[in-house]
């Protein structure tokens, strides 16, 4: 049976069925990590752009619990990588490997040929380990000794790692971090909420009993759906503003790039229909401008003796960016959000 590759998906689900199929998902990993369902929302916001994942966060904040939740919840192929000093880059696209038998080389596939890639501590490993990934995860194939190999849909890299300050991490260099979608923190769990994961984790881990609740044909469709939703053109000029600023801020020496504005569209779009619409609205982007631009920014050394942030860098070119005068739903786009009270918090951004 002939793989689908990345372009590839299927039809278009109704409201309702993606509805069900995307709630379906966040409530799956919800019974693994406590009270973080804007960030939970925004992770699988990311695998519907089809993007990439950054999970940065010190040790013990469940950032590997996340991935691995997300990833059991569909059921897909996963495969997880332990970046390490000692990994090799064959080790992650995979070696061509010769065959006695036949008297040829055989190829014999990485642990990036599956739909959702685990990759733990990314930074322990070396820079030329992590180049590896550059072309996977942006053409979404692999070339080794000269042959080029499709890569499956969906797919997506989910990789955490610990801030740079630990010892014996390497920086991501920016041709790296540019390519992932997002970046998130988990941050430390509210009083209730590691209350509550005592009582849930302190007998059994409940990721191992966790099981899938959709699967690749479903995830596809729901990919499918999200490329669908109306970006009308004040929004789309709105997002370049948005990553023009960056690029003319006085506190930055590098701006956010051309892939940037792509990928906050792309992310947009997955968060409007998670929040039941079919069009876009540019809050959507305010929510998701510091989680999807400031891992891409770098500033001035003047910014960085005064201890600014990247994310309170951006946080603070949205607030000064004027939003589009017309801010209302386009006309003929009529899908309801849904209603206040239903037990679901809002989509969150990062805050700075």
């Amino acid at each position: 049976m002939t793989q689908q590759t990345w372009d590839e998906v299927g039809g278009v689900l109704p409201h309702d069925e993606f509805r069900a199929a995307s709630e379906a998902v966040v409530a799956n990993i919800e019974q693994v990590i406590e009270g973080k369902t804007a960030t939970v929302r925004l992770a699988l916001a990311v695998l519907l752009a089809e993007g990439h994942l950054l999970i940065e966060d010190v040790p013990g904040v469940g950032k590997t619990k996340l991935a691995k939740a997300l990833a059991r919840s569909i059921d897909c192929s996963v495969r997880r990588i332990q970046f390490t000093p000692d990994l090799l880059p064959s080790d992650v696209t995979g070696v061509s490997v010769y065959n006695q038998e036949t008297h040829d080389f055989e190829f014999r596939p990485g642990a990036v040929f599956a739909n959702l890639v685990v990759g733990d501590e990314i930074n322990r490993a070396s820079p030329k380990t992590q180049s590896a990934l550059l072309e996977c995860m942006e053409e979404r194939q692999v070339t080794v000794d000269g042959v080029t190999y499709q890569l499956q849909t969906p797919f997506m890299v989910i990789a955490t790692q610990n801030p740079i300050e630990m010892e014996g991490t390497y920086p991501l260099p920016e041709a790296q971090r540019d390519r992932f979608t997002a970046r998130i923190a988990m941050g430390y769990p509210g009083p209730e909420a590691e209350l509550a994961m005592l009582d849930g984790h302190g007998a059994a881990d409940p990721l191992q009993e966790l099981r899938p609740v959709s699967d690749a044909d479903t995830v596809r469709r729901l990919i499918a759906t999200v490329r669908n939703v109306h970006v009308a053109d004040a929004v789309k000029q709105y997002a370049v503003d948005l990553v023009t600023a960056t690029r003319e801020a006085p506190d930055l020496r590098l701006g956010a790039s051309p892939r940037a504005t792509l990928q906050l569209l792309r992310t947009a779009r997955a968060v409007a229909a998670l929040e039941g619409r079919d069009y876009v609205l540019p809050d959507d982007l305010q929510a998701l401008a510091v989680p999807v631009l400031a891992h891409r920014i770098i500033p001035t050394a003047d910014a960085q003796l005064a201890r600014r942030t990247t994310d309170a860098i951006v946080a603070e070119l949205v607030h000064r960016l004027a939003l589009p005068a017309d801010r209302k739903r386009p006309t003929g786009y009529d899908t309801p959000r849904p209603a206040a009270g239903n037990g679901r918090p809002p989509f969150e951004p990062r805050r700075p």
